[in-house]
């Protein structure tokens, strides 16, 4: 008889990119999906930007210098990276490919400069955008926050309007208006996306190999 954990522990874990301007609520919306989802995990990037209050190293970001991060992208240690606000950020390629090949499903949560790298990589991905519900109300997000200055509030508007040109390049769109519904839809993507052939052929082969 089929083993139904190890047939399932064998797949191939899901590559799941997500992307949003400053303010539309994806970290929060990650946080949620992932604390509810155990075959869930999240892809902790490298960055040169400083630690901001209550981030620890290894769990909110890896934390190094604008030289070790050069010498990185020497050696081809990132799957992607980029250039946000002056700093750097990027993707370990060995790190995703572990969690991969564990068979858990791994969340990018990367810029569209990112995600289009990934997809130039010709990986298996699927991708979603958050949207804010309006700009107005993005701005407001951003000042209720109390953490920028209005000249960096500024910068970061101007910077949502460009991500949000790329919105089209993504499988899916969410609009973070209802925080629960924005989570629930969430969910209801990662579901299906898990019950693509592609991803459930070892499953499948082996039952059909049992039946043989």
């Amino acid at each position: 008889m089929l083993n139904e954990n190890n047939s399932q522990d064998s797949r191939r874990g899901l590559l799941i990119v997500v992307s949003a301007p400053s303010g539309a609520g994806k970290t929060s919306l990650l946080q949620a999906a992932i604390a509810a989802d155990e075959q869930l995990a999240f892809s902790v990037s490298y960055t040169t930007r400083q630690p901001r209050s209550g981030e620890i190293d290894g769990q909110h970001y890896h934390f190094i210098n604008h030289e070790e991060f050069q010498t990185r992208i020497a050696a081809d240690d990132f799957l992607e990276y980029a250039e946000v606000f002056g700093n750097l950020y990027g993707t370990s390629s060995m790190a995703t490919e572990l969690v991969l090949k564990s068979g858990r499903d791994l969340v990018l949560e990367i810029d569209w400069q990112g995600a289009r790298k990934i997809r130039e990589h010709g990986m298996e991905c699927i991708s979603v955008f958050i949207m804010p519900p309006s700009l107005p109300e993005l701005q407001r997000r951003l000042e209720s926050r109390g953490k920028d200055s209005n000249e960096v509030i500024k910068r970061r508007m101007a910077e949502a309007r460009s991500e949000m040109s790329h919105w089209q390049e993504y499988d899916y769109i969410i609009i973070n208006d209802d925080f629960t519904q924005a989570v629930g839809q969430l969910a209801t993507i990662i579901a299906a996306a898990r019950l693509r052939c592609s991803i459930q052929t070892t499953r499948i082969e082996n039952m059909l190999s049992d039946l043989a």
